[in-house]
């Protein structure tokens, strides 16, 4: 299968680009991709190497001085990552002599390779899904064991078979219900009325819901995989937000003081926790202030809450429950922690109970540390890591905003099937559907979404 994207240049280009990181390095590679790379690869190394066999070659310029010297691999097309032929050299790792490879290469009609260009070729040449793509640079980027397992889960095709199952079953919905809207119109009522209402139609519907939310929640869990838990610690004034990112990042990240108002502004760190990436953010305290620079921090607080995976609460007994007004400002998806500090001032134990709210609650004390290992086990919990991370893929926001779309569109579909028995309307919203989960792989895709997808991949992938 093969793609077109409008405006991405010329598909017949050859480009260029060096593959390896920047620095010194024992070995720094150069890749070539497009129809004249063995033209190329000749007029550099004098032959096109066989196929997918090593050869020991000379890399010389224009007037024939050697560059360097080593080892020259041609990949014919289709079979290669791109699949268009590619050479890649591979010479010493100096970023001399690396350049002076590149612009031979460029010399000889190659032109460089925009980020991420050669993995866009793969999407379009059909080597790659979108998903599969996305996951090449998350493989590249993982930070932990766990999310390279997912992304290479990812790269392999684990996520994108779960989308395709759900798209075909999407599809033989489609057809099942459209059926019912293709009769002759003097036979139309009563047969569609018993079509539209038939137990085999819902259950397929109620089928593809589960299998949505199913996969919804497993692209959540790979996106904390990917990103991390971005944690956003909130509270009143002086109510030890600061005393708590301190105790878990276990340094003296952010200034504490008596004085309440000391956070001004939003303050970030990464930790690890059990090989998960947590982001914590402490902000400044919610309240009204006349104060322009407080008036500043304390908009931007709001700011990371409207996006925060967890909304950590930061309060005590006797501020708890006007405190919890504090959450109002959060998304539907964000999830709530409620964190009752300054225990050892009221020489009380640690404790963790679910309110009537059914809000976690956690009693601590974020100045002696008793009570932390209860957060921190009930953050891991909301990462996922109870859930377990073996089988977990890596996924992006953008994949979850599109499920979130598809289980809207399908539980509208519901809702004009059941109450209103409004076939057309319920065939709209599975089209909806369908497409949204099609944005997943890049079956529908625009070329913004590529554009903004494939240039945040380094240059040579």
């Amino acid at each position: 299968m093969t793609r077109v994207r409008a405006g991405a240049g010329d598909a017949t280009d050859t480009i260029a680009a060096i593959t390896t990181a920047a620095g010194a390095g024992g070995v720094g590679i150069v890749r070539v991709s497009g129809p004249r790379s063995r033209e190329i690869a000749r007029a550099l190394t004098g032959n096109v190497p066989p196929p997918r066999k090593v050869h020991f070659s000379t890399f010389r310029d224009a007037d024939g001085t050697v560059l360097d010297r080593g080892l020259a691999l041609h990949f014919a097309a289709p079979n290669s990552y791109t699949g268009e032929d590619v050479l890649e050299l591979h010479a010493h790792g100096s970023p001399v002599v690396l350049d002076l490879v590149l612009r031979r290469a460029l010399a000889l009609g190659a032109r460089p390779a925009r980020p991420g260009e050669f993995s866009e070729r793969a999407y379009l040449n059909g080597k790659l899904d979108l998903a599969q793509a996305e996951a090449v640079a998350d493989l590249i980027a993982s930070g932990s064991e766990a999310a390279a397992r997912a992304a290479m889960r990812s790269l392999e095709g684990d996520f994108s078979r779960a989308v395709q199952t759900l798209f075909e079953a999407l599809v033989r919905l489609r057809a099942w219900l459209e059926a019912a809207l293709d009769f002759p119109e003097e036979d139309f009522t009563d047969q569609e009325q018993d079509f539209l209402s038939a137990p085999q139609l819902l259950e397929q519907l109620a089928a593809l819901q589960t299998g949505t939310a199913d996969l919804l929640r497993a692209a959540r869990r790979g996106v904390v995989l990917r990103d991390g838990l971005h944690v956003v610690i909130v509270g009143r004034p002086n109510a030890g937000k600061s005393s708590l990112l301190n105790a878990l990042a276990q340094s003296e990240r952010a200034i504490v003081t008596p004085v309440a108002g000391t956070t001004r502004d939003v303050l970030r760190e990464t930790v690890n926790l059990d090989g998960i990436g947590l982001t914590l953010v402490d902000t400044a305290g919610l309240h009204e202030s006349n104060d322009l620079v407080e008036a500043e921090g304390i908009r931007r607080a709001r700011a990371e809450l409207a996006r925060a995976d967890v909304a950590l609460l930061v309060t005590d007994d006797e501020h708890a429950g006007m405190d919890r007004e504090l959450l109002r400002e959060c998304s539907d998806a964000t999830a709530r922690l409620i964190v009752r500090n300054k225990i050892d001032l009221r020489a009380v134990a640690p404790s963790q109970w679910i309110d009537d709210f059914g809000e976690t609650q956690i009693a601590l004390s974020a100045h002696t540390g008793a009570g932390l290992d209860l957060l921190r086990t009930e953050l891991a919990r909301l990462a996922g890591r109870g859930e377990g991370t073996h089988g977990a893929f890596s996924a992006r926001r953008r994949h979850v905003d599109a499920l979130v779309r598809v289980a809207e569109h399908l539980q509208r579909a519901q809702t004009h099937l059941t109450v209103a028995h409004a076939g057309e309307l319920a065939a709209e919203e599975l089209r909806q559907a369908q497409r949204s989960l099609g944005e997943i792989t890049g079956e529908y895709s625009s070329d913004d979404l590529l554009g903004a997808i494939f240039s945040t991949f380094c240059i040579g992938k």
